[in-house]
């Protein structure tokens, strides 16, 4: 079973196990209130109230907060995990115990997800720090005693940090290698179609230039025999100069066959890519056959397809895309549709440049339309060869 859950999940579940585990104590004191310290102020009822609402704050914060670790993190994330902690020190001083510094390592696991190293280890030695005045009010600890305490369970809290650091490095280096592999397989399948069609215009032009040729001399050489001859020896020189252009009509064939069929299947690079990408769903829709007989513009392609999926785990925070392709008036048109947050007051960086220009170069256009909330959508075009250019600045217009 733990096979099938990820590191993420795990991490997920590890947290909110830790949590019901420190509620058995709750659940303890709601049966026998006298567990709970005299000191407290007000009646017992209050106190649980108290203990109670600041306890499932902080399992519905986690749970939500943890739902989607690993995708880009947002300012709403970093202001919960604030509240994260609030709840997590509230839980310690209405409990009258540790449990507080218990919950601060549930969060210190939640911290190099969702914020950078400095300002997670920030967050980790103030929360800590925060708990002091607990055990010296509280407990009765002595000011060192205390301070000894909170460093103990920073001690903890480190190690969870670091190890959910750990974690995210590791998901980084697998979610980068799953993608190279990606973009060799792709490449792969690219460079297999370039070579197909190169190798399928080499034996057409050997044909049209060796056999073309000496079938072409036949011809003519039978021709001028047939005027030379006469009676029975003329009718069979007649027959070899017409099976002789017989054969000159094939050869042409063949070869106009093998130059109209060296195209590349765009579709058998592409869909690689969209193979085991964690945390995205990618719905591809890609016309059959798709054909391009200039590896250049396929090439271009499959470079744009790659950073629209890129840009969608690493800056969008989709869940889904869809990308839909195919030809129209002698141009390739694709579409890349994703369900992330989107944004009114668009900056495109390198990735979107970059595809702009892959495209200008060789007379195609790139439209980006998005806002906030809606995710991102971008229409791709790109003409099918340089004779198409015209055409398809039509099919944009």
């Amino acid at each position: 079973m733990l096979a099938r859950l990820n590191h993420t999940r795990l991490l997920r579940y590890a947290g909110l196990f830790t949590w019901g585990a420190v509620g058995l104590w709750l659940l303890s004191v709601w049966f026998d209130p006298t567990i709970l310290s005299p000191d407290t102020e007000g009646p017992p009822a209050l106190q649980i109230l108290r203990w109670l609402v600041v306890y499932l704050a902080f399992g519905l914060i986690y749970w939500w907060i943890s739902r989607q670790l690993g995708r880009p993190s947002g300012a709403l994330d970093k202001v919960l995990l604030l509240v994260l902690t609030g709840c997590a020190i509230g839980v310690g001083y209405f409990s009258r115990t540790g449990l507080g510094s218990i919950l601060l390592m549930v969060v210190a696991g939640l911290l190099p997800w969702l914020m950078p190293v400095r300002w997670g280890l920030a967050l980790l030695v103030g929360g800590n720090v925060a708990i002091i005045p607990l055990f010296v009010e509280a407990l009765d600890f002595p000011p060192m005693v205390a301070v000894l305490q909170s460093v103990t369970y920073m001690g903890f809290s480190s190690l969870v940090f670091v190890t959910a650091l750990v974690a995210r490095q590791q998901a980084e280096a697998r979610e980068e290698q799953r993608r190279l592999n990606a973009e060799l397989r792709a490449t792969r399948a690219l460079l297999g179609e370039s070579v197909r069609v190169n190798e399928r215009t080499r034996i057409s032009r050997e044909l049209h230039d060796l056999l073309g040729h000496h079938l072409t001399a036949l011809s003519l050489n039978l021709e001028v025999a047939g005027h030379l001859s006469e009676g029975r020896v003329k009718e069979h020189v007649q027959q070899a100069h017409t099976l002789a252009r017989l054969l000159l009509t094939d050869v042409r064939e063949a070869v106009s066959q093998l130059r109209e069929g060296g195209a590349i299947d765009l579709s058998a690079a592409l869909l690689p890519l969209a193979e085991n990408v964690p945390a995205l769903s990618i719905h591809m829709d890609i016309q059959a056959p798709l054909t391009l007989d200039d590896p250049e513009r396929a090439h271009v392609l499959l470079r744009c397809t790659q950073e629209i999926i890129t840009n969608a785990v690493r800056h969008a925070g989709a869940r889904n895309l869809w990308i839909n392709a195919g030809r129209r008036a002698d141009c390739i048109v694709m579409s890349a549709r994703d369900d992330g947050n989107g944004s009114d007051n668009l900056v495109a960086g390198n990735g979107l440049r970059g595809m702009r220009e892959r495209l200008q170069a060789h007379g195609g256009d790139l439209k980006i339309e998005t806002r906030l909330g809606e995710g991102f959508c971008l229409h791709l075009t790109l003409p099918a060869s340089a004779a198409a250019a015209a055409a398809c600045e039509g099919a944009i217009a």
